[in-house]
């Protein structure tokens, strides 16, 4: 697989990739640079933001959500105004990180112990104080999982009947069954750990194979529906923090990444490899 820079942009914490296909446009953040990007065609636009912000998700309204330090906010594409949706997670201290929406347009937010300090310096995780929240169109928040370490990983099953969902903490990759109520059942161990770094995100592809992000791994695994390690992808990054599906096909695994201490050229680029087998679509906030 040919792997290359789509941009010249460096990230310093190049995180969770969205796919919007009715734009053919890709969304993405710098949580550290307190950025939310857009690239449309070869153009890339940048909105810059009073706080980290972990997810720029567009909406079926026409406006983008971003998850901020103090909440969920409306981001105005045309004014930059910001307006709060909800406060997801009540507990002081904490920030969002991982978010992506479900195939009902709900929001799903896991939160952390904030580990970034006013410069986007690292600041050491000593708490398991996050947790796993969804917002529907309307911001109601329906909490789902306390104790969390580190949240990554969104993906949810075909038929929308289980998620998968990663504490890097932990170095493991869970799956839980979704309950007709919405809440969840108790996390079954799904994949991990593993040599090849912590799990960071994911996207999925058609035949139900995970494509995760390894955190200080240089590369993604694919596992297969059964948990089993499928193959090992290697990257010419460090530190790879997530990935999505997209292109007219859906065939384009783009890759974000974050700056780390090797410096390597490459490190906080956005990365795009060409696969045979296409990617499951992303879907925009329904409010």
């Amino acid at each position: 697989m040919t792997c290359i820079a789509v941009t010249p942009h460096r990230a310093q914490l190049g995180e969770g990739p969205f796919w919007d296909a009715p734009t053919q446009a890709l969304y993405w953040v710098d949580i550290a640079a307190r950025q939310a990007l857009r690239l449309q065609g070869s153009q890339v636009q940048v909105w810059q933001l009073p706080e980290h912000v972990s997810a720029f998700i567009p909406c079926a309204s026409g406006d983008a959500l971003v998850t901020l330090s103090s909440g969920v906010h409306r981001l105005d594409l045309a004014t930059q105004a910001l307006t709060l949706l909800c406060v997801a997670d009540p507990h002081a201290g904490n920030r969002a990180n991982e978010a992506r929406c479900d195939a009902q347009g709900r929001l799903w937010l896991g939160t952390m112990q904030n580990n970034l300090g006013e410069q986007g310096e690292d600041l050491p995780v000593t708490r398991r104080c996050g947790g796993l929240y969804r917002i529907d169109a309307d911001g109601q928040v329906t909490p789902l999982l306390q104790g969390l370490g580190i949240p990554n990983t969104l993906l949810w099953s075909e038929q929308g009947r289980q998620v998968h969902f990663a504490d890097s903490l932990d170095g493991t990759l869970y799956r839980h069954a979704i309950q007709p109520d919405g809440q969840l059942d108790p996390a079954q161990a799904w994949f991990g750990p593993h040599e090849r770094g912590v799990p960071d995100g994911s996207a999925m592809d058609s035949e139900g194979y995970i494509w995760n992000a390894r955190w200080d791994g240089s590369c993604l695994l694919r596992l297969a529906p059964d948990g089993s390690l499928d193959r090992i992808i290697e990257l010419p990054v460090s530190r790879p923090t997530s990935c999505v599906f997209g292109g007219p096909n859906l065939t384009t695994l783009y890759i974000t990444s974050a700056a780390s201490p090797l410096n390597h050229p490459l490190d906080g680029a956005l990365l795009a490899i060409e696969v045979q087998v296409p990617g499951t679509p992303c879907h925009r906030f329904a409010g």
